[in-house]
């Protein structure tokens, strides 16, 4: 996670100003829906963060590792972006934000990422999340993260939190600068069945197998080390989640 001194599934299509074209609610502000199917009903979110919010929550459709979950960071939302509020000298309090209320456990999340200020020194992630669970000192699911780095020490990983503060166990670590991300790209994660896979502006780029949690909801989380006061160096200015029975 870090710092080892670390309806209709969506597809990415071609994009403008950074948002995928074949998910045009990134363009309008949060949107949460039900559609049927002969296979049943999928739920999908996706939003532009158009509010100011402290943490986010855009009518309650969203849960905060803070303030559910304590032990961790909430997620603040300014001029078109989610930042974490981790301070970066607290260890492993991941920024978290789930969205809230039922989810079909096979899950697809995307989201365009904003990271300037680049540096080697600083360990700063991007994080989707999928089957994910918050209850007090207990955060639990999938987490697929990129660093905001692209150079040799850029990394992607798949992570399986197992509840308390600090309890994860690594599934997949990738290193090098395609496993990097930079301003404008595109990172997506899957979970269908036991098989989680993350993508970055649509190339496969690590999966991992992992039974652990049959369900849960998706979300993002953001990761801060070795600096304080660079929350809004990095985040996402747009974010999507899907479901299927």
């Amino acid at each position: 996670m870090k710092y080892i001194l670390p309806v209709i599934l969506l597809f990415l299509g071609t994009s403008l100003d950074g948002v995928p074209q074949d998910v045009p609610n990134l363009r309008a502000s949060a949107e949460s829906a039900a559609r049927s199917s002969p296979g049943g009903t999928h739920k999908s979110y996706a939003t532009k963060f158009s509010h100011a919010e402290n943490p986010i929550s855009e009518g309650g459709n969203w849960e905060g590792g803070k303030s559910v979950g304590l032990d961790w960071a909430d997620i603040a939302t300014t001029d078109g972006c989610a930042c974490g509020l981790e301070s970066g000298t607290t260890g492993y309090d991941d920024s978290t934000a789930l969205l809230a209320g039922p989810w079909a456990p096979n899950q697809s999340a995307q989201a365009t990422v904003h990271t300037e200020n680049q540096s080697e020194k600083v360990w700063e992630e991007v994080e989707i999340r999928l089957r994910s669970a918050l209850s007090p000192h207990s955060a639990t699911g999938y987490e697929i993260n990129f660093r905001c780095l692209k150079t040799k020490n850029g990394y992607s990983e798949i992570v399986r939190w197992n509840g308390p503060l600090g309890d994860f166990t690594y599934l997949s670590h990738k290193d090098g600068p395609q496993y990097g991300v930079q301003e404008g790209d595109v990172v997506k994660a899957t979970i269908v069945g036991n098989v989680i896979t993350a993508y970055i502006n649509g190339v496969q780029v690590a999966q991992a197998t992992d039974s652990t949690f049959a369900n849960g909801s998706p979300g993002m989380g953001f990761f801060l080390k070795e600096k304080t006061g660079v929350n809004r160096d990095y985040g996402f200015t747009g974010f999507a989640a899907t479901d299927e029975p």
